[in-house]
């Protein structure tokens, strides 16, 4: 494995909206910009009732990068016609990643608890085939994100990048990829070499960086600060970037405990995680 250095500078730092949600997008994209970082991903929950192109000008303004918006998907369902719906919101969802000047949607691809997983996942592949003339059309592309398996009755059916990596080839478009979250895919065995195998294939959209505390409280809202838990940040780093990734390392962190924190002070504390674990 080739030796990883620290990250020289925050060129490459990217901050989800949820990270930080208790700030609106304004002051978000103003206390981001002010501690130097140069990228952000943006969650639908936050352009409600904003005019989504304005939106995009006032991060440009603050020079940051619209990096990917989050989130499409979920397109399993038992009844057909709550699939076109979810067909049509991922449609909505590629228009406002287009007016907010977002080239990439992460995709939480969802799943049934009362169907087959195989029967979700051919619906997911479905899906996504659905939405590939609107992704040529509008140049916005796709990044399919495996899930931890604790999410495979509801969130989703997608749950090692081996499953990411298999779906994304037999679809053979250029408007798909994956999404490799380290909270997610950290503990698979065959990860390194599913890592290099979506490098081949041109694949890696996105890199998300937390961590995994011990022992986890909440399935869903206990991640932790990068240093704070036991994934092996740099190594996996090291593994992304020798697939060809030279994208922004996005922080995503859903904590009630950090959301609880003094903001300011989180941000401080997400810089210097930052420099000193990814």
């Amino acid at each position: 494995m080739p030796k990883i250095a620290p990250l020289p500078d925050l060129s490459r730092l990217c901050i989800h909206t949820i990270t930080t949600r208790t700030w609106s997008i304004e002051t978000a994209a103003s206390k981001f910009a002010a501690a130097g970082v140069k990228g952000i991903t943006v969650w639908r929950d936050t352009l409600a009732g904003r005019d989504i192109a304005a939106t995009g000008r006032l991060l440009d303004d603050h020079g940051l990068s619209v990096v990917s918006l989050c989130r499409g998907g979920f397109f399993p369902a038992v009844d057909f016609p709550d699939r076109i719906k979810a067909i049509d919101d991922n449609r909505k969802a590629i228009d406002e990643a287009k007016a907010l000047g977002a080239p990439l949607i992460v995709l939480v691809c969802g799943s049934v608890p009362s169907q087959p997983l195989e029967e979700s996942r051919k619906q997911i592949a479905d899906g996504i085939a659905a939405l590939l003339p609107d992704c040529k059309a509008s140049g916005v592309r796709l990044a399919v994100e495996p899930l931890h398996p604790m999410y495979a009755d509801s969130r989703s059916a997608i749950n090692t990048l081996r499953q990411a990596n298999d779906l994304v080839e037999s679809l053979g478009s250029p408007y798909v990829g994956v999404a490799i979250d380290v909270y997610h895919v950290w503990w698979d065995s065959a990860l390194e070499t599913e890592i290099a195998r979506s490098g081949r294939l041109g694949s890696i959209f996105a890199y998300h960086v937390s961590d995994w505390r011990t022992p986890t409280t909440d399935m869903l809202n206990d991640r932790g600060l990068m240093g704070e838990g036991c994934i092996p940040l740099r190594r996996i780093r090291a593994w992304v970037e020798a697939g060809g990734y030279r994208g922004f390392n996005e922080v995503e962190i859903f904590s009630d405990r950090l959301w609880g924190q003094n903001q300011d002070q989180f941000l401080a504390n997400i810089v210097q995680a930052y420099r000193d674990h990814v």
